[in-house]
């Protein structure tokens, strides 16, 4: 008899860490998402019973790939409506039989995460759909985590994304490797929601950490193979040296003791050296093979932060200004802002960023709140930035945030 505890503990960790593994490749075995999706559900729920029964497993991973496999025959088995697939019905027996852990297809993405990415990112599904769906099925980010990225709630997201899996479901949308002269058009959905996954894992919305790891380095994995896979596409090549060079300050974001660390206070000792060369390398190459786009932009300007000196922050102020004309959302007039009110002063800032609090679609974004509270007080306005900071407080979900908020505001005099 196992530990029951201790089995409990092991899938709900294989389950936050291995989903998005399994399931994607399970679709490329099944063909199918929802049935995929069921089908490992299914596993799931055998190996709350099985495990604490039997033990833990020595591959958890590779035990619920097997199970789920073999969830996906019945479910084949049972409905009528999967009965036109008899081949692929033959076709997971013999995987059953013969290769418990198959490799991949062979085909231009040898990635089963990243071809599902690909193929969640159908030109047929709206571009904010696209990424939406293929950030929860594969990176595993709740709806939640999903609707603040795009400054809706929860439920409009829900939605959203449930229509996605409709609309692929009815389209008979294949889930297959796309070929060479289709990953073009498929390539934006597909790097924003790589650099979504970083952006979570960067800074996570929720929780005791600040940092996410295991996101930061999935989307690293995933963005090295998109370099390897385009590597005359100047936007992965900038997507990557965006990822490079912002990981490369992880461990100096916070403290021995787990609390935020600002940039400007940040021990420059603990930057990774080889990652930022290897980051600045990959932006070099990615500046010659065109005009710069969105990510080489964001990666010229984490490169601009890396200097941090006063005399470079109009030069920060100018590169997003170059970003909002390439990309304009209203997160990047939010950075634009605060990056004007660092290079010109705050009253410079502040003018951009009233326009962005009046927006009732931001009323809840934190970061305009908190943007907006240090404005105030480099303007010399204790008061206001004390209220600021209270709501950004009141919209963290942070630990580590949520700390650095309080000690800001108590620094104003305010507990």
């Amino acid at each position: 008899m196992s530990d029951p505890g201790a089995a409990a503990t092991a899938v709900a960790e294989v389950f936050r860490h291995e989903y998005p593994a399994v399931l994607a490749t399970l679709v490329r075995q099944v063909g199918d998402l929802q049935l995929a999706e069921d089908a490992l559900q299914d596993a799931f729920v055998d190996a709350v019973t099985a495990w604490p029964r039997d033990g833990v497993p020595g591959n958890p991973r590779g035990w619920l790939q097997v199970a789920a496999r073999r969830r996906a025959v019945d479910r084949i088995r049972r409905h009528r409506s999967y009965l036109d697939r008899a081949v692929r019905l033959g076709e997971l027996v013999r995987l059953d039989l013969a290769h418990p852990e198959p490799p991949p297809d062979p085909g231009p993405i040898v990635d089963d995460r990243l071809r599902l990415i690909f193929t969640c990112c159908h030109p047929a599904l709206d571009i904010s759909a696209r990424v939406a769906l293929t950030l929860r099925t594969v990176a595993g980010l709740s709806t939640a985590e999903i609707a603040r990225a795009y400054l809706v709630t929860e439920p409009t997201m829900g939605k959203r994304i449930s229509r996605a899996k409709r609309k692929i479901a009815a389209a008979g949308i294949p889930y297959e490797v796309p070929g060479p002269a289709d990953l073009p058009d498929r390539l934006r959905g597909v790097l924003r929601v790589v650099y979504l996954i970083f952006t979570e894992g960067y800074r996570a919305n929720r929780g005791d950490r600040l940092i996410r790891g295991e996101l930061c380095g999935e989307a690293l994995r995933l963005g090295r193979l998109l370099a390897e896979l385009l590597p005359a596409d100047p936007e992965a090549l900038g997507l990557l040296a965006l990822l490079l060079l912002n990981d490369a300050r992880s461990a100096a974001r916070v403290d021995d003791r787990g609390r935020y660390v600002a940039l400007a206070d940040q021990d420059r000792s603990r930057w990774d050296t080889p990652r930022i060369g290897e980051g600045l390398r990959v932006l070099e190459q990615a500046t010659r093979l065109g005009p710069p786009g969105e990510y080489v932009l964001q990666a010229a300007i984490s490169a601009a932060h890396m200097v941090s000196g006063t005399a470079d922050r109009p030069v920060i102020a100018e590169l997003y200004d170059a970003l909002l004309r390439v990309a304009p959302s209203a997160v990047v007039r939010l950075n634009h802002a605060a990056a004007v009110g660092y290079a010109s002063g705050p009253a410079a800032g502040m003018a951009l960023l009233r326009p962005l609090l009046a927006d009732p679609a931001l009323e809840r974004y934190q970061p305009l709140h908190a943007t907006h509270a240090d404005m105030l007080r480099r303007a010399g306005d204790p008061a206001g930035a004390a209220a600021a900071y209270e709501r950004a407080l009141a919209l963290t979900e942070n630990t580590v945030e949520r700390d650095e908020l309080h000690r800001r505001l108590s620094a104003l005099g305010h507990s």
